[in-house]
Formats: structure tokens, sequence, C-alpha cells
């Protein structure tokens, strides 16, 4: 009997051991749950956008592009134009100085300021070298846009958007991308850099998160929306014989479908943003070309005029009636629709600020 007693004992004292061993690891895992909970916590923080509006009382800059591809099958005829005419127009009304704008344009004699590939590049640069909170930072381009596959998933229709250096055909194109890394990530929270590409399929040509429509409203991004819109631009297509936009359409209801459109734009959310205060008014949609116009007897590009004409007949707007009044001038003559997009949700009842 001593020795049952002892073995029951014992047998109790190892279940004892074992339940407290039990106990000890699910505390371990309990604990290690939190920790893992708390980390993510801190990382969902740290991916938290942080983000400043401008007050543009620090330093001004602008970089003002123009190319009419002199001798080219492609050549235009108002982009130098338009550099002369944003020249004057921020210089006289906006306190941009001279000593702090570069000019590149393809009828220079300087080969430094020749709007080549590398030279487009080395001015970016230059324009955001040395940006500061609350400056005010402004870039014009006015030329030929491109389009061409995209290769990193951050395009809703698979496309990357790009600008054509003079020297294109010899150097390449410079992409949505590229811009991206050199204009927008380098900026530091609360500098502002307004962007205006007066050029075809520049709608997303600098890949920022947030668009908006004609209410001033962000687009939102779903796939019931972008499935509407494809649908209605295949009929508009059919309907007016367009089979390239039958076509493009197609694709985009692919993309819709294989759910590349939603991931597209949540990459581009993720990695495209900025802490800084980005505004891009682009010429047309990624899908459109913008026109090379006469406009008062002077050839220009018709964004570039608009944008000038309503500034100048209403100087304070906010940035849906900015959006609005460009849109209505180009109506009356052209079929592109100007883009507003941002690096951060921003209000559109605000004033716009150059």
């Amino acid at each position: 009997m001593g020795r049952r007693r002892q073995q029951e004992e014992e047998e109790h004292e190892e279940e004892e051991e074992e339940e407290e061993e039990e106990e000890e690891e699910e505390e371990e895992e309990v604990e290690e749950v939190e920790e893992e909970d708390a980390e993510e916590e801190e990382e969902e923080e740290e991916e938290e956008e942080e983000w400043a509006y401008s007050k543009c009382t620090g330093k001004r800059k602008a970089l003002l592009i123009g190319i009419n591809y002199f001798g080219s099958t492609a050549e235009l005829r108002g982009c130098i134009n338009d550099v002369e005419n944003i020249y004057a127009f921020i210089t006289e009304n906006y306190g941009y100085d001279p000593d702090y704008i570069r000019v590149l344009r393809d009828d220079s004699e300087d080969p430094d300021d020749q709007p080549t590939k590398a030279n487009i590049l080395a001015a970016m640069q230059w324009l955001v070298e040395d940006a500061e909170t609350d400056d005010a930072l402004f870039l014009h381009y006015s030329g030929h846009g491109s389009q061409m596959e995209d290769t990193d998933g951050d395009e809703k229709d698979g496309i990357d958007e790009a600008l054509c250096p003079v020297d294109y055909t010899d150097s390449g194109l410079i992409v949505d991308d590229v811009l991206n890394d050199i204009l927008v990530k380098p900026l530091p929270l609360g500098c502002r850099l307004t962007v205006l590409f007066d050029s075809c399929h520049s709608g997303s040509a600098l890949d920022l998160p947030y668009m908006y429509d004609a209410d001033g409203a962000v687009i939102e991004n779903s796939a019931l929306e972008d499935s509407k819109a494809a649908i209605l631009e295949a009929m508009q297509a059919h309907a007016s014989g367009d089979m390239e936009g039958l076509l493009r359409s197609a694709r985009n209801m692919s993309l819709v479908a294989t759910g590349r459109a939603s991931a597209a734009h949540a990459k581009t959310k993720k990695e495209k943003g900025s802490p800084a205060d980005v505004i891009f008014l682009s010429g047309c949609k990624d899908h459109q070309t913008s026109a090379d116009a006469i406009e008062d007897g002077e050839a220009t590009g018709a964004v570039s005029h608009a944008l000038v004409k309503t500034l100048t007949e209403e100087p304070e707007q906010t940035y849906h009636q900015l959006l609005i009044n460009i849109r209505t001038i180009l109506q009356e003559k052209y079929t592109q629709i100007p883009q507003l997009s941002s690096s951060h949700p921003i209000d559109t009842s605000l004033d716009f600020i150059l």
C-alpha cells in the first residue's frame, strides 16, 4: 500500500509539473502574440502617412522645359512659347526670381541648356536638391509624352507614362517611376512642388496616389468603379468606332478582373506618396493626347495657355475651381481632359498657391 501511495503521489507530482509546464508554454505563447501585435501596431503607426501643407513662405525655384523637336518628323510649334509665357507669368505674379529659374529649350545655343535626357535629369535634381519645409518649387514641361509597358506592377492599366527628351531616339525616355524617384521621394515634410505637364499621356506621369474628379473629390479605387469606367469607355469607343479605345478598355477590364488594378493602386499608395506637398496638373488623361494649339494667334500648348488665362483673369481660385476652369476653357475646342493629382489627400476647397 505504501509503495502504491508513493507511486500515486509521484504520478500526481508529474502531472502537476506537466500542467505547470503547459501553463508556462501558454503564457510564453500569449506573450509572443502580444509582442507580435505590438510590433505590428508600431509598424502600422510608422506606415501611417505623415505630411503637411506647405506655407510657400520659403525660397522659390523653378525649372521650365520646352521642346519643339526642330527638324524631326514629330516637330511641335508651341512648346518654347509655353516656356516663355510661363516664365513671364511666374516672375510677374508669384515672385519667382530669375536667378533661381532654370530653362531648358531646344533652340538654345548653349549645350547645357538643351533639353537632353542628361540635362533634364540633372536640372530636376538641381530643383529639389536643397529643398526645405515651406519652400515652393515649380516644374513646367511642354513637349512630347509617351507610354511603355509597366514592369514593376504600379500601373492600373499596365502601362508607364514617360517624357520625351530632345534626344529620346538615342538616350531613351524618362519614365514616370524615375520622375517620382527624382522629384517626389527626396522632398522633405511640407515642401511644395507644383508640376504642370503639357504633354500627351501625362495623366499619372508622376505616379502620385491621389487623383481628383470634377467635384474635387478623391477618385476612389475599387474593382466596381474600375469595372464601370472600363465598360463606359468600351461603350464610348464602340459608338465612335475607336478600335484603339475598344482594345484599351478590354485590356483594362482584364486587369480589373485579375486584381492587378487594385494591387497596382495599393502599391502606388504605399510607395509613391510623400510627406511633401506635391501637386500635379497634367494636360490630359493617360490615354489621351494633348493639343499643340493656336491661341490668340500664337502657337501654344492648350493646357499651358488655359492655366495662364484662368489665373490671370481670376488669381484667387481653389484647387477645385482651377481644375474646372482649365477644363472649361479646353472643352470648347479640345477633347483632352486635364487631371489633378497629389502626393497626399488635399482639401480641394483650399486656395491654390504657387
